[in-house]
């Protein structure tokens, strides 16, 4: 298991089309993943569903955790968190 720490920063967080980006991109991947809102001290969430990263609703300047398990999980955490470093191209 890998994880590693970073910071949203488009302005609008992960709302509607980031999220769905995100989720795309995990979901390429065998490893499972999650994702933490550590701002928050929230539990881990599902990293591969919308509805459950929507519903943690981790806004600009959040401080997230992202984690991986499995067969290929430092590539899998080294291009989320590349997306999310990127602001989504927003």
């Amino acid at each position: 298991m890998v994880s590693k720490q970073t910071t949203i920063v488009n302005a609008t967080g992960l709302h509607a089309r980031p999220a769905s980006v995100f989720v795309t991109e995990a979901k390429k991947y065998k490893s499972s993943v999650t994702i933490k809102d550590v701002t928050k001290g929230s539990a881990p969430v599902n990293a591969k569903s919308i509805m459950m990263i929507l519903a943690a609703g981790m806004g600009s300047g959040t401080q997230v955790e992202v984690a991986c398990d499995g067969a290929d999980e430092q590539e899998a955490l080294d291009a989320l968190i590349a997306l999310i470093d990127s602001g989504f191209g927003e």
